[in-house]
């Protein structure tokens, strides 16, 4: 017998969970431009440029997909 695929996570969760993941993003991008605007071009290191950039995608991504969710557009 086939059972139905779930969500891990509750549907209820979901709005909360785009805020925060939003915030968490938005908050590693500002840290990002104020790094890049702070910083000369001799002391910019790329892994740390790159982490934050990595970071801030991820949880934007991650964001934008449960923002999705949440409005009742299934991807």
């Amino acid at each position: 017998m086939a059972t139905a695929i779930s969500s891990p996570v509750a549907v209820e969760w979901y709005p909360v969970q785009a805020f925060f993941l939003i915030a968490v993003g938005l908050a590693v991008t500002a840290y990002f431009f104020i790094y890049e605007a702070t910083s000369t071009r001799k002391s910019r290191k790329l892994s740390t440029e790159l982490s934050a950039a990595l970071v801030a995608s991820v949880f934007l991504g991650f964001g934008t997909l449960f923002l999705l969710l949440s409005s009742g557009v299934y991807v």
